[in-house]
């Protein structure tokens, strides 16, 4: 099945039920495949052709979807971007990825995208000579307003080498009919932090991620004009991509809104009769909060919840106490997200542990000893081993780190630590390496490291995770280099200009040397002990 066969049994299956609920606006599925039909002629008119990249830097908006669905009828492939990504990070993905397009909204929530993507347009490349952006042809400015002029578009013109269009002006074309998309196309990479600065880029096919829905939609039970999902991580990455595909193939109407809080989720909820929503510990904490009256949220019949910090590790307690059933999830970009889901059935205990049990019938599961490579008894923890149907076709532009995770008998190496129970059930217990789970994204501590190095007082930096109120936050060490002097407050100023704000540290602490072991392998920085003087660095002088 292409993507377009996808979104045209959606139709086809249930034409009156919604496809989604935008701001409490219905949006029926005829009208999300003619958008994507009509945006695909538009693209296509630019020169977009089978195998080209196009950037998606959109919030949570029908125009994603419509875009991704574009895509896939061209045979194109939609690059996800982070709309909380800096210019560096944004020229990055783009650069890399050889984007030929982007879209975004330059006016949404006063955010100056323009003046970030003409930044990230005048940035140099690693090595001097061709500009990290140079092959993007086109900028398409999405904006809600219907006013003749260009709008938000206006403000993009700034850009070099790349043509302005605006979003509406590509649906003026007839919706092209035909489709160049095929079961085995790639059309959609995530980024994902690794054990460098620069972000893996996790590539889907069509088939994958199609079947990968269908499989969801099956197991939670969607059915039209039954079910609704509300949409609580954002489409940018694969756990809010999934949810909205799952409820896609089921027939669900998926609600959505460019920007939730806690209080307007429990709203959104009511208003639209909710049975299922999927999110952050964070976001299922303040929606917990927000929501009077016993049961807390009576129309959801159970929620997934994703478990990052351990300042929610009760939250599955808190939510049985309000009547609210949780379930444990796990999912990463190479499987997608979903993968794995509790048993809403299950005793609290069981069914709120990370992990659950593989989604697909043809899934399985085992923990590989990292050390002797042996497949370990189940309740032995190693290293996840998986065999799924919805793991990636690779990593994008980079063969080495495909083969590096997939072996030749076709198990996709996770890097989590964990146990299994039999070969279709397993517990999650923890990232076997360093990566950090910060505003609900993976993030490489190399990505605020290389930020910090790039300040002239920095000689060397490492990063680690400390639990604070807000919840988990980037913590940093700096060694200053010889003559210089090291302000934390211009520090923090260096980083909140060029990476994202949740990557931004809490505290940059100086030290004059990173606490080590020498080992035969080499001298190994050591972690812990860094976790241990951030602690006490906190509980001496909190943060934020």
């Amino acid at each position: 099945m292409t993507l377009t066969a996808f979104l045209d049994a959606r139709v086809g299956r249930a034409p009156d039920e919604p496809a989604l609920i935008d701001r409490d606006r219905p949006v029926a599925p005829a009208a999300l495949a003619e958008e994507a039909a009509r945006l695909a002629a538009g693209l296509r008119a630019l020169g977009v052709r089978p195998g080209d990249r196009v950037a998606v830097w959109l919030p949570d908006v029908p125009a994603w979807l419509a875009t991704f669905f574009a895509c896939a009828r061209l045979g194109a492939i939609a690059v996800a971007v982070n709309t909380r990504f800096r210019a560096a990070e944004v020229a990055d993905v783009v650069g890399r990825a050889g984007c030929r397009a982007i879209v975004c909204w330059p006016g949404f929530r006063g955010i100056d995208f323009a003046s970030i993507l003409a930044e990230a347009g005048r940035l140099p490349s690693a090595d001097g000579e061709r500009a990290p952006m140079a092959g993007l042809a086109h900028v398409i400015a999405y904006d809600e307003d219907e006013g003749p002029h260009d709008g938000p578009a206006a403000a993009l013109g700034g850009l070099r080498d790349a043509q302005v269009v605006r979003y509406r002006n590509l649906l003026t074309h007839a919706p092209r009919a035909d489709d160049h998309g095929a079961a085995e196309a790639g059309c959609v990479i995530f980024t994902t932090s690794g054990t460098t600065s620069r972000p893996k880029f996790v590539l889907h096919d069509q088939r994958t991620v199609a079947r990968h829905a269908r499989e969801v939609a099956a197991h939670v039970g969607y059915r039209p004009g039954d079910t609704r999902s509300l949409l609580l991580a954002p489409l940018c990455g694969v756990f809010g991509f999934t949810n909205a595909m799952a409820a896609l193939a089921g027939g669900c109407a998926l609600v959505t809104h460019p920007a939730l809080d806690g209080a307007a989720a429990v709203n959104a909820c009511g208003r639209h009769r909710v049975t299922h929503a999927w999110g952050s510990d964070e976001m299922l904490a303040r929606m917990l909060d927000a929501a009077p009256g016993m049961p807390a949220l009576p129309t959801v019949r159970f929620a997934g919840w994703a478990a990052f910090s351990p300042q929610h590790a009760d939250l599955p307690q808190r939510a049985a106490a309000r009547g609210l059933t949780l379930v444990g999830l796990y999912g990463m970009s190479e499987v997608q997200a979903l993968c794995a889901i509790g048993d809403p059935a299950g005793p609290l205990p069981d069914r709120a542990l990370p992990g659950g049990a593989l989604i697909s019938p043809e899934g399985r599961v085992r923990a590989r000893d990292p050390a002797s490579g042996a497949v370990l008894p189940h309740g032995q923890a190693g290293e996840l081993e998986l065999q799924v149907p919805s793991r990636m076709a690779g990593y994008f532009g980079n063969a080495a780190a495909t083969r590096a995770t997939i072996g030749d008998d076709g198990w996709l190496r996770t890097g989590d630590l964990g146990h299994t129970l039999d070969e279709r059930r397993f517990v999650f217990l923890a990232r076997m390496g360093d990566t950090l789970r910060l505003g609900g994204f993976l993030t490489s501590p190399a990505d605020i490291e290389d930020t910090l190095l790039a300040h002239p007082a920095v000689a060397a930096a490492q990063v680690v995770g400390v639990d604070t109120p807000a919840g988990t936050r980037a913590f940093a060490f700096v060694i200053a280099r010889a003559g210089a002097a090291v302000r934390e407050a211009d520090l923090l100023a260096h980083c909140a200009a060029r990476i994202a704000r949740y990557k931004v540290p809490v505290r940059v602490v100086e030290v004059d040397a990173f606490p080590v072991t020498p080992g035969s392998n080499g001298t190994k920085i050591q972690k812990a002990k860094l976790r241990d003087m951030a602690r006490a660095a906190m509980e001496r002088r909190p943060g934020p």
